[in-house]
């Protein structure tokens, strides 16, 4: 991880898009229990859940994880490169990530995309203007062999701005309506407010627990 990351800089020293790195760390394993631990261990046992956290910079994803993992919004530090945050529960395990939008670097998305039971994927509601780009990267993520059977669930983050997006508008401009063979649903969220958030993962745990 490392390694890839300090390959990147090297090549794409120029034009990167900021990344995310949690309280100054390039990349992390925290341990905590909380509202995840609590409903994946009596619904999985000690089976480990893959969860990505994806979406396009600038979305809120280090933000929503943070919010769901202790209760409040954690301060993060724009930096620039390429950052993969992972975060172990007792049996549920997420990588967040937050990258550059260059066309060199999304081949090694993929990398991680094995043994996926579920994506978040978390859209700017208030960015009009890249809802088209968030689109282009989810049909191309969702077209790939090692996600086709990952739940999909949709955060349509920051609707506490006035000027963002309904889940209805989100939804039909990410196409969502036409995947008839994945189980999706869209929920409207404020990562710095904490709404939303719990309804959205209660849907995604009912989501997989029908799948054992």
């Amino acid at each position: 991880m490392f390694l890839l990351k300090y390959l990147f800089q090297a090549h794409f020293s120029e034009g990167y898009l900021p990344y995310l790195a949690v309280r100054g760390a390039v990349s992390s394993t925290v341990q905590t229990g909380g509202f995840f631990s609590t409903i994946f261990s009596s619904l999985f046992g000690t089976r480990e859940m893959r969860i990505l956290i994806l979406g396009l910079d600038g979305a809120g994803k280090t933000t929503i994880l943070y919010r769901l993992q202790v209760g409040e919004v954690v301060t993060t530090i724009p930096t620039i490169g390429f950052n993969v945050e992972t975060v172990t529960y007792k049996n549920l395990k997420f990588q967040v990530w937050d990258l550059g939008g260059q066309t060199s670097i999304r081949p090694y998305w993929r990398c991680y995309y094995s043994n996926t039971d579920a994506v978040i994927y978390v859209v700017d509601s208030c960015d009009r203007d890249r809802i088209g780009t968030s689109k282009s990267e989810l049909v191309a993520m969702l077209e790939e062999e090692e996600l086709k059977k990952a739940i999909l669930v949709v955060f349509a983050n920051k609707q506490d701005m006035e000027q963002a997006m309904t889940p209805t508008e989100m939804a039909n401009a990410l196409g969502l309506p036409a995947l008839k063979d994945r189980k999706w649903q869209i929920f409207k969220t404020s990562a710095t407010k904490g709404t939303g958030l719990d309804e959205a993962m209660e849907w995604l745990v009912e989501a997989l627990k029908s799948r054992q």
